[in-house]
């Protein structure tokens, strides 16, 4: 008796599920339809992207190696369009090749092209930190005090490895311009940063010292 319950239980347990996919046939084709072309479009992309990342590659070094002081005004445009590609890579050595080669002139330009690097470019967080660093140093010379903080608080106000960099450019920035008092806090806030690099802290320990010990 028990056996022929559970040989009944079967048949209706297999019918159920004979009938959910006769009755659902259309939406299960259609979610396994989907599914696929998700998966090839995954695979596709990551070929493309792949592809994409070696065409960069080829590029910049084939610009690079070509350059010389017959072709600077092609080999700028040329890595202006490569920051333009956003590349995590060869977006950012585009830009320092243009400022190592003195390519362009224009601060303008450069920074235009600094914030791309910044703010469009996909970045780990140390290495868009290095850029904010980097953008400060170019314009650390004729930059009044308002524009050099603008552009190094991301630093100062966080617990970035370059915060300690950044404290040290304001503090010889004033120390330049002879406010002494204001370069003192700065290389103060180094001295008392937990993770301050060693380096940095030594030679604001130096310039207090020799300098900013009255």
């Amino acid at each position: 008796m028990d056996e022929d319950i559970s040989i009944i239980n079967t048949n209706t347990r297999n019918e159920k599920i004979k009938n959910f996919f006769i009755q659902n046939k259309k939406k299960i084709i259609a979610g396994l339809v989907v599914i696929t072309i998700l998966l090839i479009s995954y695979f596709a992309f990551g070929e493309y992207q792949d592809s994409k990342k070696i065409k960069i590659s080829n590029s910049f070094n084939s610009i690079t190696l070509n350059y010389s002081e017959n072709n600077k005004e092609k080999t700028a445009k040329d890595l202006i369009q490569l920051v333009n590609e956003k590349n995590s890579t060869y977006s950012p050595l585009s830009l320092y090749f243009i400022i190592d080669n003195e390519l362009i002139n224009q601060k303008n330009t450069i920074n235009e092209l600094f914030d791309i690097i910044i703010d469009e470019t996909p970045l780990d967080k140390e290495i868009k930190n290095l850029n904010i660093y980097k953008k400060a140093l170019y314009n650390a010379d004729d930059s009044n005090e308002s524009d050099l903080l603008n552009i190094l608080n991301p630093l100062i106000k966080s617990e970035s490895v370059w915060k300690s960099h950044a404290l040290y450019l304001m503090a010889e920035f004033f120390y330049s311009k002879n406010e002494k008092q204001k370069s003192k806090e700065f290389f103060n806030q180094i001295l008392n940063l937990e993770n301050a690099n060693q380096e940095i802290q030594l030679e604001a320990q130096k310039r207090l010292n020799r300098d900013l010990s009255e």
